[in-house]
């Protein structure tokens, strides 16, 4: 590998890093109904902390070697339950996927929270 593409792929996981804290300037995050469903099972109020507390997670997640070198997938059990977030690279028009995810100015990232059964 040379040195360029590890540059190219740690600027990736940089990016990544910053979506998956809520920095990124053109970053989403969405979660699948079926996680939302779970979490709000005991009410609204005790989903929005879950939900809360599920970001917070996802925010401090330690990536481990298996995660691979963008940081864009991790997995990791929460209140019960195996859950997962996905970092995916779009174009500004959100139809196809970025020709560039390295770089910020043609890449809006899409970051989805969801079960593992989901994925």
């Amino acid at each position: 590998m040379s040195a360029e593409t590890v540059s190219r792929t740690e600027r990736i996981a940089q990016l990544n890093d910053l979506c998956r804290r809520g920095v990124y300037p053109n970053g989403r995050h969405q979660m699948t109904r079926t996680l939302r469903a779970t979490l709000e099972e005991p009410g609204a109020v005790p989903g929005l902390l879950a939900t809360s507390r599920l970001m917070k997670a996802i925010r401090e997640y330690e990536f481990t070697g298996d995660d691979g070198p963008e940081r864009d997938f991790g997995a990791f059990d929460f209140d019960g339950h195996r859950v997962c977030f996905k970092i995916d690279y779009y174009e500004p028009s959100m139809v196809y996927g970025s020709e560039d995810p390295s770089d910020p100015s043609v890449t809006v990232r899409v970051m989805t929270i969801m079960l593992t059964s989901d994925y």
